[in-house]
């Protein structure tokens, strides 16, 4: 992936998160799938319950990238949210927005922290707040993953076998019914 994309897509996630944490609360898991460096678009995660389904939730955003044939894909998860579904423990940093970028032959985790600063009272509830971005550590090449996005890492390039004309066209159908968000770009369109 080239500088560009990447920058590009690491600052479309800090301003979803911004806007996420204005409107109390974070954006969900997303993967972006990539085919020879273009972006095929965004899945974002479906309503989970906690536990085992929300495990098995973020692991399935892995099944476009694999139908497409993605060659790299790119993860954002928040630290805290994703540990407190999946009910497994949380990792420092946090409060944090973690992006992996992953191939076939490995991958880079970069995290950006923020620190939350209450952004007032809100009649509807919770106060919202806004991060503060922190300086960001080095990206970690094959730094360690929580199962459920290192599933969606593996997954994304095992190819998807099934029966039907349109593998890619039926996969994006099948996880719109489930309730994920699928945004193809214009070039992936069905």
């Amino acid at each position: 992936m080239d500088t560009q994309t990447w920058d590009a897509l690491a600052a479309s996630m800090k301003n979803a998160y911004t806007a996420g944490l204005a409107e109390g609360a974070v954006p969900r898991p997303v993967i972006m799938p990539l085919v020879r460096g273009e972006l095929v678009g965004l899945i974002w995660l479906r309503d989970v319950e906690t536990g085992k389904d929300a495990l098995t939730g973020i692991a399935q955003l892995s099944n476009i990238a694999a139908a497409a044939g993605a060659d790299e894909v790119v993860l954002a998860w928040e630290t805290r949210d994703v540990s407190a579904v999946c009910e497994v423990p949380s990792r420092d940093p946090a409060p944090c927005l973690n992006m992996v970028h992953a191939t076939r032959d490995g991958h880079t985790l970069h995290q950006f922290p923020y620190a939350e600063q209450a952004a007032g009272d809100s009649p509807e509830g919770p106060t919202a707040v806004v991060p503060q971005w922190l300086p960001a550590p080095e990206p970690q090449r094959g730094g360690e993953l929580i199962p459920p996005v290192r599933a969606a890492v593996d997954y994304s390039f095992v190819p998807l076998e099934i029966d039907h004309p349109s593998p890619f066209g039926v996969t994006v159908v099948l996880m719109e019914e489930d309730g994920y968000n699928v945004r193809l770009t214009e070039a992936f369109a069905l």
